[in-house]
């Protein structure tokens, strides 16, 4: 498995608005879409966010980066986000239960 974790910024309170275009137009596609086998976004306070995704190999992440571009740019463009740093590499230790499977939805 392989994993690419993303850190973005935007002004506070664009954020929140953010995080909800995500999970109502994204979160529910972007697994198939980019070839990940999880999709994951943190709200990490004052204006910044990361995104955990998580391929199966490191191939698959290389082929998922055209389309994350495109929603990179889709989200710019509305909310001003901006990566400023992504940080890639194998998953060399991993655990999970049931709940990881269950959606986590963003409240409004």
């Amino acid at each position: 498995m392989y994993a690419v974790v993303r850190h973005y910024r935007t002004t506070p309170g664009a954020v929140e608005a953010m995080i909800s275009a995500v999970d109502d137009e994204f979160a529910d596609r972007v697994p198939q879409q980019v070839g990940a086998v999880l999709y994951s976004a943190v709200d990490t306070g004052g204006g910044t966010a990361i995104t955990i995704t998580v391929y199966e190999d490191e191939a698959a992440a290389v082929r998922s980066e055209s389309t994350v571009s495109e929603l990179q740019r889709d989200l710019g463009e509305r909310f001003g986000v901006k990566e400023t740093s992504a940080h890639r590499g194998q998953v060399v230790v991993s655990r999970a239960n049931e709940a990881i499977v269950r959606p986590v939805r963003a409240t409004a």
